[in-house]
């Protein structure tokens, strides 16, 4: 499994909340955020940390535990990174690869052994987010038409992968929705509801 991060520097993470926020504001969030997260995944084994930039392991490196990994994303825009790194472990030998971004910290690690069992009868997984584009992506296999020539933080990329899916005849499972943290109105919520959990 990756995790997909990025490191905690200001004007580099959660620039829409920084327009609330403050570039500062935007890094602590953005920092309780990640933290959240992985408590809520803590368990997991086989993890590994891919972090942008790619001299950024330094500040990555206090959130890793004895035993996950953590490695650069590379360059190239989204798909290409997220494409790497599926074709990456599936060379290593890994029959499935989950990935998931560290915007969303209402994942649990029933929804990871929920995309895991999923790839048992699916080609596919994603967890749909509220705002149009995808919290989680699991592969049995690399598929990289899946991630050229898409609309990265937009709220039409769900569907376009979807749409991408179909034409490539990938049986596709997907998971519960879930909200990535982006805008003010987003860090109140789950800062309500979310994260006392």
């Amino acid at each position: 499994m990756v995790v997909f991060l990025k490191a905690p520097r200001s004007g580099l993470v959660k620039t829409r909340l920084a327009r609330d926020l403050g570039n500062a504001g935007a890094v602590a969030a953005y920092r309780e955020i990640v933290g959240h997260l992985l408590v809520e995944i803590r368990d997991v084994q086989d993890l590994e940390l891919r972090f942008t930039p790619d001299d950024a392991e330094p500040e990555i490196s206090h959130w890793l535990n004895m035993e996950w990994l953590a490695a650069p994303q590379g360059d190239g825009d989204l798909g290409r990174r997220l494409e790497r790194a599926i074709a990456q472990h599936c060379a290593a030998g890994a029959r499935k690869v989950v990935i998931i971004g560290a915007d969303c910290p209402e994942i649990t690690l029933t929804d990871i052994a929920d995309a895991f069992d999923a790839l048992e009868r699916a080609d596919l997984v994603l967890g749909p987010a509220t705002d149009g584009g995808y919290w989680l992506i699991g592969l049995r296999n690399p598929q990289p038409d899946l991630f050229h020539g898409m609309p990265w933080s937009s709220e039409i990329l769900l569907n376009r992968t979807r749409e991408k899916a179909r034409h490539l005849q990938l049986r596709v499972a997907e998971l519960r929705t879930l909200t990535d943290i982006d805008t003010l109105e987003d860090w109140r919520s789950w800062k309500q509801t979310g994260s006392a959990s």
